[in-house]
């Protein structure tokens, strides 16, 4: 990233975000497109994965279900994505890890649509860090996640783009995804604000975040949640969600 570009995005971080806010939010512009951009200090952040009630085992599928989970518990929930493909009831599609409870096994094998476009990652939780693994590596390294969620394809590979991405291609849709850092301190979710191609979203998180490791969570339903800038986005009920929490008040 060059010093110009990034003293234009470090303004804008401080434009729309106080220093003591858990998540800074920012609207960004890249090859002539929009974006959201959403940058979480996972060492002091507490960053969360969701899928289920815990009392009736039911499908948490919406932001504002999470909501009133948290609050009856005294928590609030300050920014929400969609985080990975699901089947029709709901079931992660593929690794999925919650409260260092694993609810569905790793995937590593090639398969259809874009989950099994490899290489895909897993998404990792941890205490004070976070990252984004590719499969085949997440299986040889075994970390210890407290939350992980696996989706596919991978964006971005050790700062190389997917290699089945077209910089021509005529495929596009709002897309979300999350990125880290190589210290696994900061993470990056992005959501476009309208249709891009795979190429474009990778770049993003390659070009303009440098970040060397970046998946994709999904297309078409791609929803973000962040009070503060008075988004809730609604639409269809979804899987697994990714959220910081805080205490109420």
């Amino acid at each position: 990233m060059s010093k110009a570009r990034a003293l234009r995005w470090a303004a804008v971080l401080c434009a729309l975000a106080g220093p003591a806010a858990a998540v800074e939010c920012a609207a960004v512009e890249h090859l002539g497109q929009s974006f959201t951009v959403c940058t979480v200090d996972a060492t002091s952040s507490d960053l969360r994965l969701f899928l289920r009630d815990a009392e009736t085992g039911r499908p948490l599928a919406s932001f504002g279900n999470v909501e009133e989970r948290l609050e009856a518990a005294g928590e609030r929930l300050v920014f929400a994505m969609n985080a990975g493909m699901y089947h029709s009831d709901r079931r992660p599609v593929g690794h999925y890890v919650e409260d260092g409870v694993a609810l569905a096994p790793v995937i590593s094998s090639a398969g259809p649509g874009n989950f099994g476009m490899l290489p895909n990652g897993v998404f990792c939780i941890a205490e004070g860090w976070a990252d984004v693994v590719e499969t085949l590596r997440f299986v040889e390294e075994a970390p210890a996640c407290r939350h992980a969620t696996q989706s596919g394809p991978m964006l971005v590979i050790d700062g190389a783009l997917h290699p089945r991405f077209l910089p021509d291609s005529d495929s596009r849709h709002v897309r979300n995804g999350v990125g880290s850092s190589d210290d696994g301190r900061t993470v990056w979710f992005a959501i476009s604000e309208a249709p891009v191609t795979f190429h474009d979203f990778g770049t993003l998180f390659r070009d303009m975040l440098g970040a060397e490791q970046a998946l994709y969570f999904d297309g078409s339903i791609s929803r973000l949640y962040v009070p503060a800038l008075n988004r809730h986005d609604g639409g269809f009920p979804m899987g697994p969600i990714v959220g910081v929490v805080a205490p109420q008040g």
